[in-house]
């Protein structure tokens, strides 16, 4: 199967993604800090269901992202600390994503060496979802194959 290249998407789409950080025990892993990257649905002018999947998509290839029903793509050193920040590399060739507000615990943990899963949603998810909003958008995803996965690391300096 040949799939299209898509271009990663700059700051002006970045800026619209919803991220979500937490730790979480997963057998057989243990502790796994997660992070989901998704998207409203369209809010702006120009925006389409279609286009948000392409950008998505775009930063999905940009990060290496595979599939959930598959194995979870090891994807380099992707995460970097700068102070009281977390920036993700998503691909771009000038711009990285800052990561709202991961807990302290959460940002240790990763600087540790533990293990980190990204989880980009292709579905459209609500801003301010909570927990259980999350664990059920999740399990709709992934039962669709509408999520792609990868372990980014720390960057280390």
């Amino acid at each position: 199967m040949v799939t299209a290249v898509r271009p990663v998407p700059g700051p002006a789409f970045v800026a619209g993604v919803v991220v979500s950080t937490w730790l979480d025990a997963a057998p057989p892993a243990g502790l796994v800090a997660w992070m989901l990257i998704a998207h409203p649905p369209p809010r702006r002018p120009g925006e389409s269901v279609e286009r948000i999947e392409t950008s998505l998509l775009g930063m999905a290839g940009g990060l290496g992202l595979r599939a959930s029903s598959g194995r979870v793509p090891d994807i380099g050193d992707r995460l970097t600390v700068r102070g009281p920040h977390l920036v993700l590399d998503y691909g771009h060739p000038d711009f990285c994503l800052r990561v709202p507000r991961p807990t302290v615990r959460w940002i240790e943990y990763a600087l540790g060496g533990g293990q980190v899963c990204l989880v980009l949603g292709l579905d459209a998810i609500g801003p301010g979802a909570g927990p259980e909003a999350i664990d059920r958008y999740l399990h709709r995803v992934t039962a669709r194959d509408r999520a792609l996965v990868g372990a980014p690391a720390v960057r280390r300096r």
